[in-house]
């Protein structure tokens, strides 16, 4: 079986996701390979479905217990063979699950770190080798085995034992976040041999970033009730400490929002309770600590609130990428206000070493820079995502759109000069030190560091009285996230000079800087799915309580038969048989058999009392005219569907051709006047963006546009757009 054929048979999908076949083709072909792939991404078919096409069998190293469970049902569900080892089974269900290895009845094994690296299961690990094979070792959630990564766990750094004892087995690593340093971490701790290393864009376009300033320091129960209401569907609220969350678990169940709460404080039984709970639709609100989240699969999460200020931008990354798994839009708020700062300190404060009760001095610097990296995000005035995705080393340029900073801008103010007498006075101090230090500087300080280094004598002491520490410090995190500054990220927070900052220093380059006189607290209103009408509507939710009986029945979360995405396209195209059923988006070969004629039935009575008839797009073969004849025929075509309301995606379902061929082909439309409009595939803003590149560049080419525009809109927007220059143009 071909891997795109295993893919529909599978999983029920058409076509891979950007970057899966790369990863699944180096697989196949024996490569170590080292993946960074988004939340949401699909990185798990990256390994689950090479598995299922090479002999032997996948290990799969899991950090999580229930992790391990969610996702060995979901494989399960789509008629895979896997299975775990781990301490929730007793001895005899452990002999019955590696006899079934054994005899080659398993495809993917999940276990524990801490399990994995035993003598007594490598050698049982050595045993599973001999008879049937080991495929693939696969290492979820890699950025574990960083000591520089957000949630490093020391059992991840045995794992190379395992490489020693299998030397020749090829490894997987992958994870959602890790920076350059992350990276060749998790290279040089796993062994891997000349890896294929694919980093996706950390981009997730469908997540609303947002800060809120708290009212004198609190989040108003009010305030956030009424935002929960809003926003509707489930949620996860992140507290620092058990005790906020006990407490605002129980305010929200006093207003009649269903809540939980999710602490290490709390039992291994209570803890897996809430969770299960969460994930099986039974509460809306999952109020936690950080212990709650990593490997959690529940793709339908509306909003993220962190109620206090995370501890690192990468945590924050992982924490607030738990929301819109699915792609749907969804919110993710920080509410922030400047003490958040010093109860985030007296933790780091507490970082003593546990038997000597010494303070952990590199733990903590290193600790302190990565809160001064957060709370300048949360500080910020520029796109979220320039910050964000900068962290990870990717350049985000322009409007995104999708943030507070970006959909109400706040006036900049040249600050050029002020730019250069900071610059001068890292100049001035060999580029040995931090902004604390810079800014003390400026502002004339008598602190004893200043004194001691003689830069009390320096031409930049106290010309920077006319501003005030916190404008200094502002100025000082908006020239780092322009990259008119470098800083060290070693803890320390060194200033170093580079190519811009020397022209600003010269003159030629200007600063300017937006000054958060008030945190964003504008009414937001985050996209939605397009309105699929009242009747269906009623089908969608009529589809949704049949998901949860079924799901409960089972004793399973409900995405775990079908996504929300499945049955919004159940909802819209309406199968009535199970050849068209057999077409819907995670519709595999499996659930066909399991759930098809279920929902088949539920959707055909729907229909018939509602008056209904299926809507599923006209098949069209792709051999139905020679392609010369049917250029200009199909091009009206996808045209008519594309007037009729469908989206490019739908289009290439109905007529079996690649989305880019789609785009193609109403570019072609837009050029002959079929269509008159494409707000619908590109927003007003970005076709003003592009439609300026095109101007002076013209049209013969994309890529100098795709470049200049710094790769922040796609080659099938800038096809479509191109057409629409040239017919403005003529």
């Amino acid at each position: 079986m071909l891997p795109l054929e295993a893919l529909k048979h599978y999983f029920g999908y058409e076509a891979f996701r950007p970057g899966q076949a790369d990863i699944i083709t180096a697989s196949l072909n024996q490569q170590d390979v080292l993946a960074i792939l988004p939340t949401g991404g699909g990185k798990s078919i990256c390994f689950q479905l090479p598995a299922l096409l090479k002999t032997g069998i996948t290990l799969v190293v899991s950090p999580l217990i229930a992790l391990m469970l969610d996702q060995v049902v979901a494989l399960q569900k789509n008629g895979i063979a896997a299975t775990f080892l781990n301490s929730t089974l007793s001895a005899a269900e452990a002999r019955g699950r590696i006899a079934a290895i054994m005899a080659g009845e398993v495809k993917l094994l999940y276990v524990a770190p801490e399990r994995l690296v035993s003598d007594s299961f490598t050698a049982l690990l050595e045993t599973i080798h001999q008879t049937v094979g080991i495929s693939s070792i696969v290492v979820d959630e890699a950025h574990c085995v960083s000591e520089w990564g957000h949630d490093f766990r020391p059992d991840y750094r045995q794992l190379s034992r395992l490489r020693e004892r299998f030397p020749t087995i090829p490894v997987i690593a992958l994870t959602a976040t890790a920076t350059h340093r992350v990276r060749t971490d998790i290279t040089e701790q796993l062994s891997l041999k000349k890896p294929f290393v694919h980093v996706a864009s950390f981009n997730r376009p469908n997540l609303y970033y947002e800060v809120i300033e708290k009212s004198r320091g609190k989040v108003s129960l009010s305030e956030l009730t009424g935002y929960i209401k809003e926003t509707e569907g489930s949620g996860i609220i992140y507290c620092m400490s058990r005790k906020q969350v006990e407490k605002l678990a129980s305010e929200l169940n006093e207003n009649g929002i269903s809540a939980l709460p999710y602490h290490a404080g709390l039992s291994n039984e209570t803890r897996t309770d809430h969770q299960t709970r969460f994930i099986r639709d039974d509460v809306q609100i999952m109020v936690a600590t950080v212990a709650f989240g990593m490997g959690i699969n529940k793709p339908d999460v509306r909003f993220v609130i962190h109620y206090d200020l995370p501890q690192t931008i990468e945590g924050y990354y992982q924490e607030s990428g738990r929301a819109g798994r699915d792609g749907e839009p969804a919110r993710c708020t920080l509410f922030f206000s400047p003490g958040d700062i010093k109860q985030a300190d007296w933790f780091i404060q507490n970082k003593v070493h546990p038997e000597t009760n010494e303070p952990l001095e590199d733990e903590q610097r290193i600790a302190r820079q990565q809160l001064r990296q957060i709370a300048a995000y949360a500080d910020s005035t520029l796109c979220r995502r320039t910050t964000l995705l900068g962290y990870f080393g990717e350049v985000f340029g322009g409007n995104c759109g999708q943030c507070d900073n970006c959909r109400f801008p706040k006036p900049k103010q040249d600050w050029t000069i002020e730019a250069q007498k900071f610059l001068s006075c890292v100049a001035r101090t060999n580029e040995r030190f931090g902004i604390r230090h810079i800014v003390d500087i400026l502002r004339g300080s008598t602190q004893d560091k200043v004194i001691k280094y003689g830069h009390d004598k320096l031409s930049t002491f106290g010309i920077g009285l006319d501003k005030s520490i916190k404008e200094w410090q502002h100025l000082a995190r908006s020239l780092v996230q322009q990259n008119l500054v470098n800083e060290s990220d070693d803890g320390y927070g060194i200033l170093t000079l580079n190519t811009l900052s020397w022209a600003v220093l010269r003159g030629q380059h200007q600063v300017w800087v937006s000054m958060p006189n008030q945190l964003s607290k504008e009414k937001v209103t985050v996209e939605k799915e397009p309105n699929l009408g009242p009747i269906h509507t009623g089908l969608f939710q009529s589809l949704r309580t049949l998901r949860k009986e079924l799901a409960d029945d089972q004793g399973i979360a409900p995405y775990l038969i079908f996504t929300e995405t499945s049955l919004k396209e159940m909802a819209r195209y309406r199968p009535c048989s199970l050849a068209s059923f057999s077409r819907i988006t995670g519709v595999g070969d499996k659930k066909l058999e399991v759930y098809g004629s279920t929902f088949v039935n539920r959707i055909f009575s729907y229909c018939k009392t509602h008056g209904l008839s299926e809507a599923m797009p006209h098949f069209i073969p792709r051999e139905a005219v020679p392609e010369k004849k049917a250029a200009g025929e199909r091009t009206r075509n996808v045209c008519k569907l594309f007037q009729n309301g469908l989206y490019p995606q739908d289009i290439a379902k109905s007529l079996e051709m690649k989305v880019q061929r789609v785009y193609e082909h109403l570019a072609d439309g837009i050029e002959a006047g079929q269509i008159a409009s494409i707000e619908k595939l590109v927003s007003s803003e970005r076709q003003t963006t592009m439609l300026k590149a095109f101007d002076k560049h013209g049209a013969d080419r994309l890529k100098p546009i795709y470049e200049e525009l710094n790769e922040q809109f796609s080659y099938e927007e800038l096809r479509v757009v191109r057409a629409l220059w040239k017919v403005k143009s003529k």
